[in-house]
């Protein structure tokens, strides 16, 4: 379709971070009438704002894997460890772990590998098509990210790099000696490592979302500051969405609410397993001269991102739910975990909690409803939604539009759950 054809149909986007701001700028390109909704500023406070910072196109081995099952009691019970349950979510959370758990075979982990290549594969060139129109020379470095590792659990290492070379990722070993050469203030307890060149990270991902975002206003999008209550469909079944100060019909509406999607597609009666994970992170003011790329260090679950704000050490997967307050404990940790690493770092800032929406197969999300075809999703992205913003917002754009593609996209249709 040219633009000219898009342009009476109206889209409405629901949910302003990155998925959503992608996915509004790829449809306005396409020359659509597009009007963004979101309760709060956009990268206030959100998953889109506190995020590690990683464009980070390798990462296609998921986390239900078999051996995940042997380590996960271990993990909860370390007080360092990775992994943590909020208690009085465990009742909520177990129809979640026991499809996860079916989605731990080998069979199930190949497939999700696969198909998260795919699109990992496409993740940085549709950034840059974006990027053509932002500058971003200031805020995105291009130096790769470094993964290391003790001598422990060497059999799970194994298993990714030796599902990252199937997969054709390119990925660089490290020995100790060279991992202290590209990164020489970290202490030195590790025993190996990987560089994965390809990725890039940025300094601040709250800048990039809002040059994206005044970018598609420049280009004619609205932006509407409202509460999203509920979505009701006309007789030829255009939606409407309600807000709390409005009523707004669109021929198309997508839902990019990250880990709040499941109230709206509860509402449209599709049963999608959508849970959060929550990530933390905290700044070390001043510190960002110690690193020159993310490096994350696997044993402990944890990352490091040089950003403007400092080290950004970013980390841990805690099932709680939306509701429950943050863990002091969790942060403690992510601080003992980097003065681990940094001993010479002193007092920590900013104390985040940010929610992940992630889907038992730790595929996302993205296509038409089951049950209206008027209506889109973009959600479930879990850790890769910062490296994702871009790509899926060109898939999505491109179905809208109607236009053919030669990826298989049906791995992450909704209709896989029913």
């Amino acid at each position: 379709m040219d633009g000219d054809s898009n342009s009476r149909s109206s889209v409405g986007v629901i949910g302003a971070g990155i998925q959503g701001v992608c996915t509004s700028l790829y449809l306005i390109k396409k020359g659509f009438n597009v009007t963004l909704i979101d309760r709060d500023d956009p990268g206030k406070v959100s998953a889109s704002y506190g995020n590690a910072g990683h464009f980070s196109p390798y990462a296609s081995v998921p986390i239900n894997r078999p051996d995940i099952l042997v380590d996960v009691p271990s993990m909860l019970l370390s007080s360092n460890g990775p992994l943590a349950l909020k208690w009085n979510y465990v009742p909520k959370m177990i129809p979640w772990f026991l499809k996860f758990i079916k989605n731990c075979t080998k069979k199930n982990m190949m497939h999700t590998a696969k198909y998260m290549h795919q699109i990992l594969d496409l993740a940085l060139p549709a950034y840059d098509e974006l990027f053509k129109d932002v500058d971003v020379s200031e805020l995105v470095e291009n130096k790769g990210i470094i993964y290391f590792w003790t001598n422990k659990d060497l059999k799970s290492r194994e298993l990714e790099i030796s599902i990252r070379n199937q997969l054709g990722v390119k990925q660089q070993p490290l020995t100790p000696h060279e991992i202290h050469d590209l990164e020489p203030n970290i202490k030195k307890i590790y025993h190996g490592g990987v560089l994965y060149p390809n990725a890039r990270h940025t300094k601040n991902p709250k800048k990039i979302l809002l040059k994206l975002l005044n970018l598609f206003i420049e280009k004619g999008g609205r932006f509407e500051k409202q509460n999203v209550q509920s979505i009701s469909f006309t007789e030829d079944d255009k939606p409407v969405i309600k807000t709390d100060l409005n009523f707004y019909k669109f021929d198309k509406a997508v839902v990019t609410c990250g880990a709040f999607s499941k109230k709206m597609t509860d509402q449209l009666d599709e049963k999608i397993p959508l849970d959060t994970e929550r990530g933390y992170h905290i700044h070390f003011k001043g510190h960002d001269h110690l690193l020159t790329r993310p490096v994350i260090f696997l044993n402990r679950g944890f990352g490091i991102t040089p950003m403007e704000q400092g080290l950004r050490v970013v980390g841990t997967v805690e099932f709680g739910g939306l509701n429950n307050p943050a863990s002091k404990k969790r942060i403690l940790n992510l601080v003992n975990s980097a003065k681990y690493l940094f001993p010479e770092l002193k007092e920590h800032n900013d104390e985040w909690l940010g929610f992940r929406p992630t889907l038992p197969d730790f595929l996302p999300v993205i296509g038409p409803s089951k049950n209206y075809k008027n209506i889109f999703y973009s959600f479930g992205h879990h850790h890769l939604g910062w490296t994702l913003g871009a790509i899926s917002g060109k898939i999505i754009s491109g179905m809208i539009a109607g236009e053919n593609t030669n990826l298989d996209l049906s791995p992450y249709s909704s209709t896989r759950f029913n």
